[in-house]
């Protein structure tokens, strides 16, 4: 019997006992393959996460919003970026909330593992302690600063980089404050430690959108870079925590 026409159960097995990176590749071999590995929920996605995500993940809150098995694991490839980030955060052992450092006089980073060239992405990122007085989500590039003296919203404060100011309202980029946001009399801060903004961003049509308990609050920057932009964000207050997990593609796309 050909191995393209292997029953599904023992393709299963077979394809759980591979790293990820040849599951990817199993997945172009042909129809038969694809079909099996686009099941979310299958064995070997199944096994994937039990490799790769912490036991307090999969059966936390953490990934509420990530049905199956295999759009856990993407989650997780996208996470924050353990080696791309300031010297006073730490990613924690679940991969996906990182906790700065109380350091005096410092504004703080991280980016996530991965950046995007096409397509269209939606991640969402919640605080889990104070904002203190800066507190920015957004995206850079690959060589925008993580790190600087002071408190300043360290996205949006170079042309590299663009970012929500959650405490005060307001958009930045290249140093210069581009509006408040959302873009509405009396906008209502986020206060609520825990309430979760689903960042959108489109690099077909080349803007950065937000979207807070699915209500859209707007686009915020348009006329984005045909260059790789990564999830990011950035914090001032000490022992604050900040988790980000990516969803995939924007539910109305």
């Amino acid at each position: 019997m050909a191995a393209s026409r292997l029953p599904e159960e023992i393709l299963e097995r077979i394809f759980s006992r591979l790293e990820l990176r040849d599951l990817l590749r199993c997945s172009l071999v042909c129809k038969n393959w694809h079909n099996v590995l686009n099941d979310g929920n299958n064995l070997a996605w199944k096994v994937q996460c039990l490799r790769k995500l912490a036991r307090d993940v999969l059966h936390g809150d953490v990934l509420n919003n990530v049905p199956t098995y295999k759009a856990k694991v993407r989650a997780f490839i996208h996470a924050f970026n353990p080696a791309d980030c300031s010297q006073n955060i730490f990613i924690k052992p679940n991969g996906f909330t990182l906790h700065r450092n109380p350091v005096a006089q410092s504004t703080d980073g991280a980016r996530a593992k991965r950046g995007f060239k096409g397509g269209r992405h939606a991640w969402e990122i919640w605080w889990e302690g104070p904002l203190g007085t800066v507190a920015v989500i957004g995206i850079a590039t690959a060589d925008a600063p993580l790190q600087c003296h002071g408190y300043v919203a360290l996205l949006g404060n170079n042309d590299k980089s663009w970012g929500w100011n959650l405490v005060d309202n307001y958009l930045m980029h290249n140093g210069d404050q581009q509006g408040n946001f959302p873009q509405c009399n009396n906008a209502p801060k986020y206060e609520v430690v825990g309430d979760k903004i689903r960042v959108i961003l489109d690099m077909e049509d080349n803007y950065l959108a937000f979207e807070k308990g699915y209500e859209c609050l707007g686009v915020a920057f348009r006329g984005l870079p045909k260059e790789k932009l990564y999830p990011a964000v950035s914090a001032v207050y000490g022992n604050t925590e900040v988790t980000m997990v990516y969803l995939g593609e924007p539910l109305d796309g």
